[in-house]
């Protein structure tokens, strides 16, 4: 199946999919590929944890665009997410990728997390992916498809259907006990879970 087309499918049937999954980012400093082993679906309008829940807006803008793009935004004031924008334009799906391993650029993904002691811990949680990936809001809309690109996603080795495990998303209050987080049985890089905790005035952390 073309990359952009499986990007056109609904964010739960991407999600999975996506486990194994190489994901790099290309700047003047180097690159640095993760293999995914954690991701998150939020299915837009007919879910109220996902950005795209009311509608478009300024921030979430590129949920509603192109599928096979990445929505990056800046999430508590404190690290970057990216997500897979998925579904035909106007939609407004994506899946959050949550956790990988650092299989290529490790000195430099090792160099932007300097509080991971392991390396394990590089990639584990949507943050610190993030960070070890060097990623930034100006890679908000970059076309995962585009060979070479900035940020690009590409197949890797399919994950046996019996290692893929589903359940409640981590740190979302609404919709918090629909199974669609996904992620490797047993891979160190995988982030634990954590059920939210009430907050009085935030947005949710999916997507």
């Amino acid at each position: 199946m073309p990359l952009r087309e499986f990007f056109t499918r609904t964010a739960p049937d991407v999600a999975p999919e996506l486990l194994g999954c190489l994901l790099t980012a290309r700047s003047e400093e180097g690159s640095v590929t993760v293999r995914i082993t954690e991701v998150e679906a939020y299915a837009g309008a007919r879910d109220p944890a996902s950005h795209a829940y009311r509608g478009k807006t300024a921030r979430n803008a590129v949920m509603f665009g192109p599928p096979g793009h990445a929505y990056v935004y800046f999430i508590y004031g404190l690290h970057y997410a990216v997500n897979a924008v998925c579904m035909p334009e106007g939609t407004g799906e994506g899946v959050l990728i949550r956790a990988g391993e650092v299989v290529d650029g490790l000195p430099l993904a090792r160099s932007r997390r300097v509080a991971s002691r392991v390396d394990a811990d590089l990639a584990r949680g949507p943050g610190r992916l993030a960070t070890a990936l060097g990623l930034t809001r100006e890679l908000n809309g970059t076309d995962l498809c585009e060979s070479l690109g900035a940020l690009t996603l590409e197949p890797g080795k399919p994950v046996a259907g019996e290692l893929i495990r589903s359940g409640p998303r981590v740190g979302v209050s609404q919709a918090a006990d629909v199974p669609w987080r996904f992620h490797v049985h047993g891979d160190p890089t995988v982030s634990p879970y954590r059920r939210a905790k009430p907050r009085k005035s935030a947005s949710d952390q999916g997507v």
